[in-house]
């Protein structure tokens, strides 16, 4: 199912090299849209604030950068990133990840128009990466996701739920599933991910009933929705939003909302369940996730304290006595 972005990319409101530069994220680099529109609007506060000289008595979000000169990005100096960095955590109150992520929007943007011969300058090569404190990803325990599934209404949401929980995959690519995704001869479906890579992954038996008793109970697709495997009760293709909220009433049903989960959580859960009890290593999960790094993936190899507890009472030598000293000498 095709993304469609929420910022209008206008070329009357927008330099012509930030155009391109969004162009090449899409054709050529196959960033999500998510993606694009984070980098885009990093990028438009930088100009801004280029532009802008009063930070104390101006609000640079009105700030017309249409006409801004990329060569103005060839005298940008090491001090001027710096900062920018300091502004964003005075007037914006950004925190580190975000302004992690404004470095790397920037660094993006140089890189580009340095091969492009656009401006010859990259002040972003003088600025170290920035740490960011690793947050342990929510997810729900294996007892909590048996009682999401039971809180379920109906084979529709029971069959997301299970898909979520089981799966790993993403919310647009759940909502993006065709009817003619699914393999049942080797049991697979074929989703379409980030940046439109395509990746196949395996359907376990919870999956494939739930599939069946949700067709059955569905019947044909309509006519003005041919391919679509989820339907709203209008017959069209289930919504994002849709999914979030059966997500959101199922959470609260089970007595588990509260917890700042959502879709993207339960993805968190899967990922940390097949970790946990399926024998699946990071590079195993990074395929099912359809990560481009194993780096990404780590963040689920988690370990429980039963983990723990388990390796070290399974060691081989766990279980290894001190043996009697039958020396001569000592009799």
């Amino acid at each position: 199912m095709q993304q469609t972005s929420r910022i209008k990319y206008s070329r009357d409101e927008n330099p012509k090299f930030l155009i391109e530069y969004i162009s090449y994220l899409r054709s050529v680099k196959m960033c999500a849209e998510r993606t694009i529109e984070g980098y885009f609007q990093d990028i438009r506060v930088f100009l801004r604030y280029l532009i802008c000289n009063d930070l104390d008595n101006s609000s640079i979000d009105n700030i017309d950068i249409s006409e801004f000169d990329v060569q103005q990005l060839d005298d940008v100096t090491v001090k001027d990133i710096r900062d920018f960095l300091s502004y964003l955590m005075e007037y914006h109150n950004n925190s580190k990840s975000a302004r992690a992520r404004k470095i790397v929007s920037l660094r993006g943007l140089y890189t580009f128009l340095n091969r492009e011969n656009y401006i010859s300058n990259n002040p972003l090569k003088e600025i170290d990466r920035m740490p960011v404190n690793k947050v342990e990803p929510v997810f729900l325990s294996l007892s909590e996701s048996k009682r999401l599934l039971d809180a379920a209404d109906g084979a529709r949401d029971y069959c997301i739920v299970t898909l979520f929980l089981n799966c790993g995959m993403r919310l647009s690519e759940l909502v993006g599933i065709n009817k003619n995704d699914i393999n049942y001869e080797d049991c697979s479906v074929h989703l379409l991910g980030k940046g439109n890579k395509r990746r196949t992954i395996y359907l376990n038996n919870a999956c494939l009933e739930a599939l069946d008793s949700y067709l059955t109970e569905r019947g044909e697709n309509p006519p003005e929705e041919p391919y679509a495997l989820f339907l709203s009760s209008r017959n069209k293709r289930i919504s994002k939003r849709r999914v979030q909220q059966i997500i959101e009433d199922t959470l609260k049903k089970a007595g588990l909302d509260g917890k700042g989960l959502s879709t993207h959580k339960l993805r968190h859960t899967a990922a940390t369940l097949m970790y946990q009890y399926g024998d699946a290593d990071a590079l195993i999960l990074k395929e099912i996730l359809g990560h481009v790094s194993v780096a990404t993936t780590q963040i689920y190899t988690h370990v429980g304290e039963a983990q723990k507890r388990s390796a070290i009472d399974n060691s081989p030598l766990a279980n290894i006595k001190k043996t009697e000293n039958t020396d001569e000498n000592d009799k």
